[in-house]
């Protein structure tokens, strides 16, 4: 029985194997320097063995995929974290910008409470009605809290509008551009009383029944006048912005703006209690002096 014959007998040295395979590992070499057969060679053993690199890569790549997922989660998370926060310090940064400019309005009604020197009822706007030809507005303050019918309303600039209605919460306040409301008034400038009216239109009011040669001028400044007692004297009310003439008509037309407004402000001053009233003095002095004897 024939077999075949062994490269290496089963008791070979050692040594001997080593240095045939270094001899074979340097021929190699040099034949590769030399020439590009094992290049050739080298490329298709790439090539097959190609699907078991990727095949033996494949857990680490698994497991890099996983890392990255883990990681992108984390940064969707803290991005949705910073996102909020910066949304929340946005809202606070709003809450701060409005709470300083309710305290700056909160102070300039105190002054205003200060300069008129009457007892006065702090009320928060509720509703401002969505009819254009509505000049009426309701207030967080009612019969509970002082508020009565008639009271004038005021904000830091001037004079807005008077109680009209009462309810034991609320209130409804008809505004001084409103069509029916009447305001005693006087131009500063000059002292010439005379009243002032709405227009149902917002933001305009008409001083009528004024001759074409009364001293007015664009841009005087129109203040409540005290005459009646319901308004106290000198607050300001509106500022003539338009005047014209025609000589066809006894009376001038001239429209005036109202120096404070409700589209600007969320709360309001209610004056509960009003000055003594203005007493016309008579023109002629002799009479005046006969009518306080009389009293006298």
């Amino acid at each position: 029985m024939q077999t075949s014959p062994q490269f290496f007998k089963p008791g070979s040295n050692p040594l001997t194997r080593m240095f045939f395979f270094v001899l074979l590992s340097v021929f190699m070499m040099i034949a590769d320097a030399r020439s590009d057969a094992i290049s050739e060679v080298r490329r298709v053993i790439a090539i097959v063995i190609f699907p078991l690199q990727k095949l033996a890569y494949l857990p680490f790549s698994l497991q890099e995929r996983v890392e990255q997922y883990i990681s992108d989660f984390k940064l969707i998370e803290e991005i949705d974290h910073l996102r909020h926060e910066y949304l929340s310090s946005r809202y606070d940064f709003f809450r701060l910008r409005a709470l300083t400019s309710e305290n700056e309005r909160l102070r300039a009604l105190l002054g205003a409470a200060k300069q008129t020197e009457i007892q006065t009822i702090l009320a928060e706007i509720l509703y401002v009605p969505r009819d254009p030809f509505s000049r009426k507005i309701t207030v967080g303050k009612g019969s509970s809290s002082g508020v009565k019918a008639g009271q004038i309303v005021i904000d830091d600039l001037g004079v807005i509008g008077q109680v009209t209605q009462i309810y034991p919460w609320t209130a409804e306040i008809t505004l001084i551009t409103d069509k029916n409301h009447l305001v005693p008034v006087q131009i500063e400038r000059n002292s010439l009383r005379t009243v002032i009216s709405g227009t149902g239109r917002n933001g305009e009011l008409e001083l009528r029944f004024l001759s074409i040669s009364t001293d007015i001028q664009e841009g005087d400044l129109l203040i409540t006048s005290g005459i009646g007692g319901v308004y106290p004297p000198g607050l300001p009310v509106g500022r003539v912005t338009h005047i014209e003439y025609d000589r066809s008509h006894k009376f001038a037309r001239i429209i005036c703006t109202p120096v404070a407004g409700v589209d600007r402000h969320r709360q309001v001053l209610i004056l509960t209690s009003s000055p003594p009233p203005v007493t016309e003095i008579p023109d002629n002095p002799e009479s005046h002096a006969s009518q306080t004897k009389r009293k006298i």
